[in-house]
């Protein structure tokens, strides 16, 4: 694990991994895992001290056989790198293997839990075996998590062993969303009674229109100490998949009113003849409510926002190769900046921002996962990128698949994976190749009843 996430650092001083999107273009404390990082709005040039690649494409194999390698390292990840009682997925782990952290996201474990059911589609490991650690995953969210949260909302952070809060962390909102998704999801895949029946506990428990603090708008968290925190989710991002759960929730005393879907705004960017919505955030924002709900041929009162994620996507890759300049690793092979580890530790980076200009401390670093997480928006684009890299750059494929990041430019490669990173990555990888996410996910009553409230029509 990079020395700067090692570093014994006070939680309090922390704030959710994606709360930091709202203090882009100010100072900020970012903390993904016991990790505080100083966000810095300085980009500087990069020149190359390694022997970049020749041309060509670099990987033998075919596509379908890099993302079957990809998605059976990240499931190796999460059954390796999970508590085998608790099931808590940790929030990152060396990507070597044999890591000793004890620290798990619940986001991590929500994309863990998707991950299993493509696993036992896939037959990566026994059936039963997987069926037992979703059993367990479930009830020790259920029975020992979810009480010691807020209103059924999880704590961010927890031990993996025990489930204890760790010390600063919030209640998180839209992680508790990302959970939640993986939960469902096993609820429609298993056809194991315990499974289907803790699914829908968890999920019926969430006091939805409690995390609206009395407003329209959906708060980002709370903490016992401070109460509600000071940000809400009021753009675009990745709060889809929140709103979407919360106006569906199983008990109507705990539902948001449709009404919420229209009280978020919805900026427009102008790159390059391209125009989408998009605040100035990075490109994971219009990659995870995409993992699960299905937004293919809809469209609400405002966008079609699979369309919307195409265009995000050719937006990014445009801007990164007009930092050629700049950095003279990115081009049409290699590109894709999104919130990751960097050689300080963990930033929110990429671009472009609503005046077209970069994000965050870009420096020629490379994130696999920025261009594996619109496969399904950008195939031949994004393919090629995750070919050239597995090609070209060994290092950066480790037990776990690629690594979080790394940078051509300077040789610097991380030792770390991150599970959300993974998770985002295998989870677009195998809607790409089948759309089994999206099909599963998409049979539980509540994801219909959610976009319908939504105002969701067919194009």
């Amino acid at each position: 694990m990079a020395s700067v996430t090692k570093t014994a650092l006070s939680m309090p001083n922390r704030i959710a991994r994606r709360r930091f999107l709202t203090d882009l273009g100010k100072s900020a404390i970012f903390a993904p895992a016991i990790a505080s990082v100083l966000f810095q709005n300085a980009c500087g040039g990069g020149s190359s001290t390694v022997t970049l690649p020749p041309p060509g494409n670099g990987y033998t194999g075919t596509d379908d056989q890099l993302l079957d390698d990809l998605e059976q390292a990240a499931f190796l990840y999460y059954w390796e790198q999970s508590d085998p009682n608790s099931g808590q997925v940790k929030d990152r782990a060396l990507a070597a293997g044999n890591d000793t952290s004890t620290l798990s996201s619940i986001a991590a474990t929500g994309f863990g839990l998707t991950a299993l059911c493509i696993g036992d589609q896939r037959a990566y490991q026994p059936h039963t075996a997987i069926v037992t650690k979703v059993q367990n995953t479930l009830s020790f969210l259920a029975n020992t998590m979810q009480p010691v949260g807020m209103n059924g909302f999880f704590y961010h952070f927890v031990d993996m062993t025990t489930g204890a809060r760790a010390p600063g962390s919030e209640v998180s909102s839209i992680d508790t969303a990302i959970l939640l998704c993986g939960v469902l999801t096993c609820g429609q895949y298993f056809s194991d009674p315990t499974i289907q029946n803790l699914a829908s506990q968890i999920y019926s428990n969430v006091n939805f229109n409690w995390m609206l603090n009395g407003g329209t708008l959906l708060s980002m968290g709370w903490t016992p100490e401070s109460g509600f925190l000071a940000g809400t989710w009021d753009h675009y991002c990745e709060l889809m998949m929140l709103y979407l759960l919360a106006m569906a929730a199983p008990n109507p005393a705990f539902a948001i009113p449709p009404s919420s879907w229209s009280a978020w705004s919805r900026p427009v960017i102008n790159y390059q003849g391209l125009s989408y919505i998009s605040g100035s955030d990075p490109l994971f924002v219009h990659q995870y409510s995409h993992a699960w709900f299905d937004f293919r041929n809809k469209k609400d009162a405002y966008a079609n926002y699979f369309q919307n994620s195409i265009t995000a996507t050719e937006a990014h890759r445009l801007f990164c190769i007009s930092l050629t300049g700049q950095f003279s690793d990115y081009s049409a092979n290699l590109w894709g900046i999104t919130s990751s580890d960097s050689v300080n530790g963990y930033v929110a980076w990429g671009g472009p921002s609503a005046q077209g200009e970069i994000i965050g401390p870009v420096d020629g670093s490379v994130v696999p996962c920025a261009t594996a997480g619109s496969l399904p928006f950008d195939y031949t684009d994004t393919i090629q990128v995750l070919r050239w890299i597995r090609g070209y750059y060994p290092k950066a494929w480790q037990r776990y698949g690629y690594v979080d990041a790394f940078n051509p430019l300077t040789g610097w490669y991380d030792v770390d994976v991150l599970g959300i990173d993974l998770g985002i990555s295998m989870l677009m990888a195998e809607n790409y190749r089948t759309g089994f996410v999206w099909n599963t996910f998409m049979t539980n009553s509540q994801a219909i009843a959610a976009m319908q409230l939504a105002g969701f029509q067919a194009t």
